[in-house]
């Protein structure tokens, strides 16, 4: 048989000298089809390098068995342990995964958006790019009622079913904790406020100093992408500043952590001079030194719930019409960098 030649059914069946309509049948697991029979064919079909026509089953019966997801990058700690929840329970229910990331690009976002749909799948699973203006570039699925989940990176006021933490009582906890620590003059790393996970911690941030009767000062608010770089550039304002801030709540842990490497290296003491909480619980967390004050909440549990309610809409268990907002739990994990005081 020539190797450009796709193997068929009937292949088989003239291999075995029986019909197709039984190798259709042992391939599918038919019950009429004996348990000997069907390893034949399974062992046939392996050795001769048959290969099930999905895209055509597809056809047939308007579904894929594919859950598409876009995330912003996929070279993060969290949204690894994001895609492990949701690849367990995609497995579990029978459901492949596509994924594909945005690169914190709203443009490529766009184009993955437009391959997901070209590719059929099922469902889509989102956490939206840095500089996401609009979610005009899913409508395509809203009118086919192919079911979309947010999770993490959320759009406000949308009429879809998000999965995602309170950021705003996480943040008020973190900021209140500094506060409790005798800081007054807390600056906060802040992320960019299309997303509603970084609006959410300002808003929480502004709160805890407010009910605190601490004024809201916005050169205390110094707003990057919050990576590496970002972090570095954030300590050199912070050495700039003539009033020095005496506590430092961050968006997410990798900009704190390099602020807090690059403030040591210039004989800032911390948490003595400058007390630091973050954000996500990532490994970089309980590596710098001291070990990193950080909000803890559980990607894989996210990327689970989040592929748990899509299998359930999409098999018919539950509806998303009846489930809105699916919000996690937080917690607020102390550590050595944010105590300036012996109790906790």
């Amino acid at each position: 048989m020539s190797e450009d030649k796709e193997v068929t059914i009937y292949d088989i069946a003239r291999h075995l000298k029986i019909s197709a309509a039984t190798v259709s049948r042992g391939l599918k697991d038919h019950p009429a089809i004996s348990k000997q029979t069907k390893k034949k064919i399974a062992e046939a079909a392996k050795n001769l390098g048959y290969r099930s026509n999905t895209f055509a089953s597809s056809l047939r019966s308007k579904k894929t068995n594919t859950i598409g997801v876009i995330v912003p990058r996929l070279n993060s700690y969290f949204m690894s342990s994001v895609l492990a929840g949701m690849e367990d329970a995609a497995s579990r229910e029978g459901y492949n995964l596509i994924i594909s990331q945005s690169l914190e690009s709203a443009e490529k976002e766009i184009g993955n958006a437009e391959t997901m749909f070209n590719k059929r799948v099922d469902g889509l699973l989102v956490s939206l790019a840095y500089d996401t203006k609009n979610i005009d570039h899913f409508t395509p699925f809203f009118k086919k009622d192919i079911p979309v989940i947010f999770f993490d990176r959320v759009y406000p006021m949308s009429d879809t079913t998000v999965v995602v933490i309170d950021n705003f009582q996480a943040a008020y906890e973190a900021v209140t904790h500094l506060i409790k620590q005798g800081c007054h003059r807390i600056l906060h790393l802040a992320g960019n406020n299309l997303r509603n996970v970084y609006a959410d911690r300002i808003r929480g941030y502004q709160q805890a100093l407010k009910d605190n009767g601490i004024p809201y000062d916005e050169k205390l608010v110094y707003t990057s992408t919050l990576s590496e770089d970002a972090g570095t550039a954030a300590a050199a304002y912070i050495l700039k500043l003539k009033k020095r801030p005496d506590a430092v709540f961050s968006a997410n842990d990798t900009a704190a952590a390099f602020c807090m490497l690059k403030l040591k290296e210039e004989g800032i003491a911390i948490p003595g001079d400058i007390a630091f909480t973050g954000f996500n619980n990532d490994p970089i967390s309980k590596v710098v030194e001291p070990h990193l004050t950080t909000v803890n909440y559980s990607g894989y549990s996210m990327g689970e719930v989040a592929v748990t309610k899509l299998t359930e809409h999409l098999n018919g268990v539950s509806s998303l019409k009846n489930t809105k907002s699916i919000v996690l739990r937080s917690d607020l994990i102390v550590r050595n960098s944010s105590l300036k005081t012996k109790s906790l």
